[in-house]
């Protein structure tokens, strides 16, 4: 038996690699492969039209119960989790990870449950951690680690963090690629045993749809004590998983995060915040100054005064919230200057 299973994630800076991939594959590659690309859940996606112009493998997006056929690339559709389940791939709108659906950790959780030592992960451009925590459960049930190089990604993260948490079995330029996922396609599993190390138990998979979703075993992977941090997806409670040497968090719904992707999302809120508050005291400005007029026009100019008062107020707090606002932005554009 070879492997037979190839299982892609990436993020910013990630079409181009697909692009220049999928050009490199042959037509009689012996895996069948699926593509997870963090996309906005309501955009329309056209990254198979895309990748179909350069590739000779037959390419569209993946439909609940598509067969896993060698020669094939089925990508994740917008706003939805790409899963594997047996010989088949499933499509669920489960609980975001990292902020995203589709996410790549699930994908690899699942292509790790049901492929085991058959299948390859291939982390390649984007931002933050999403595909770190799959690829080590992959790497755990024996398949093997693909990694574009940091240095030949746009967005160097993604691949820096897999890097960090996994003993990463080919770390390659994007030229590199395709001959690293032909060549191991066509290596005899038998040569290369299963590992022995655990798989991640602690953070329950998603279930494809159908399946029975054991959520006793959720609640004791739980526990009891919450880690004190609110989810920003649905605002309950998280708990503190430790997977190995990563900890990730997950709430009781099933959202979950890494500590980056956690970390700016947080920052998200906090932002949103700002901008809602900002918002509120230009309205309490304005709604001051009109009812000021009128009650000067009623000839009430100490209660005018009194709400010129407020309106001066509210606009001395919402230039303090405006300048910093704009410094982060600020720097977030020099940030993007530097990338």
């Amino acid at each position: 038996m070879n492997r037979n299973l190839i299982v892609i994630g990436g993020s910013a800076g990630a079409l181009e690699v697909l692009i220049a991939l999928v050009a490199d594959l042959p037509a009689d590659l012996a895996a069948a492969v699926l593509v997870v690309v963090h996309v906005p859940p309501k955009s329309r996606s056209l990254l198979p039209q895309i990748l179909q112009r350069r590739s000779r493998l037959p390419m569209q997006h993946a439909r609940d119960g598509d067969a896993l056929t060698p020669g094939q690339v089925l990508v994740a559709p917008p706003d939805h989790h790409l899963l594997v389940e047996r010989d088949r791939v499933r499509l669920t709108r489960g609980p975001r990870e990292n902020g995203s659906r589709p996410a790549i950790d699930p994908l690899f959780r699942t292509a790790a449950r049901w492929a085991g030592p058959r299948a390859v992960g291939v982390v390649v451009s984007g931002s933050l951690d999403d595909g770190t925590a799959g690829m080590i459960a992959l790497h755990a049930r024996g398949g093997r680690s693909v990694v574009q190089s940091p240095d030949d990604a746009l967005y160097p993260a993604m691949p820096q963090s897999v890097l960090d948490h996994v003993a990463v079995d080919h770390v390659v330029p994007v030229a590199m690629l395709a001959p690293v996922l032909v060549e191991l396609t066509r290596e005899p599993l038998e040569n290369f045993p299963m590992s022995n190390e655990p798989t991640e138990s602690t953070a329950p998979e998603l279930e494809p749809p159908g399946a029975e979703a054991n959520q006793d075993a959720v609640r004791e992977a739980l526990g009891d004590a919450p880690s004190g941090f609110t989810c920003p997806d649905c605002h309950g409670a998280l708990w503190e998983l430790q997977d190995g040497r990563m900890v990730r968090y997950r709430c009781r719904v099933g959202h979950g995060f890494s500590p980056e992707a956690l970390l700016s999302l947080q920052d998200d809120s906090i932002e949103e915040a700002m901008w809602a508050a900002y918002r509120a005291l230009e309205e309490s400005a304005a709604m001051s100054d009109r009812l000021a007029r009128r009650l000067r026009d009623r000839g009430l100019a100490d209660a005018a005064g009194r709400c010129d008062e407020r309106r001066a107020e509210a606009l001395d707090r919402a230039r303090v919230i405006r300048r910093v606002l704009d410094a982060e932005a600020g720097k977030s554009a020099d940030l993007a200057d530097l990338g």
